[in-house]
């Protein structure tokens, strides 16, 4: 009788295991980026300006005598994620498809809030972060990256000494 009891605490503690075990494996990424393109390139010979005034810093014109390659990406943000400062060797425009997102520039760390069908312009070669504020709900974005490069990297991340400064100046607060 005190061998069975033994064998099924054992079973339970092993079974317990297995369920934490398979839960930790499905958890999903904080931050998942799913290709919906190849980088592409335009038919023809393309170029593109665009210029953009935000609230607290200069005027922005971007200029592409070459915006050729495109590529477009769609981020799934868990609750309370924050992305590491980067840049972007192109343009990027982003927009909201689900929950809420907030955008911050490093020159400036004013957090630019936006919710589904808000849209807003990273002129690429700027360091900055962005995040999803909800405890509860995922935050989806799509980006078309104009001017991206044929090959190589998309995103390109600052420092650690840069990043862990940029956080304490704009308050930014990772777990």
């Amino acid at each position: 009788m005190i061998h069975t009891q033994k064998l099924v605490g054992i079973a339970t503690i092993l079974m317990a295991l297995t369920v934490s075990a398979v839960a930790e494996a499905d958890e999903p990424k904080p931050i998942a980026a799913e290709p919906l393109t190849q980088r592409h390139v335009f038919d023809g010979d393309v170029s593109v300006r665009i210029t953009q005034k935000l609230e607290g810093l200069p005027e922005q014109a971007i200029s592409f005598d070459d915006a050729s390659h495109l590529t477009v990406v769609r981020f799934t943000i868990q609750p309370g994620a924050v992305f590491p400062w980067h840049t972007h060797p192109g343009t990027v425009l982003i927009t909201v498809t689900e929950g809420d997102f907030e955008f911050i520039f490093a020159e400036d760390c004013v957090n630019r809030k936006y919710g589904p069908g808000g849209a807003l312009v990273d002129p690429g070669d700027t360091v900055h972060t962005a995040l999803n504020p909800s405890r509860t709900a995922e935050t989806e974005v799509v980006a078309v990256l104009l001017g991206a490069p044929a090959e190589g990297a998309l995103t390109l991340p600052v420092d650690k000494e840069r990043s862990d400064a940029l956080d304490t100046e704009c308050g930014i607060k990772r777990t």
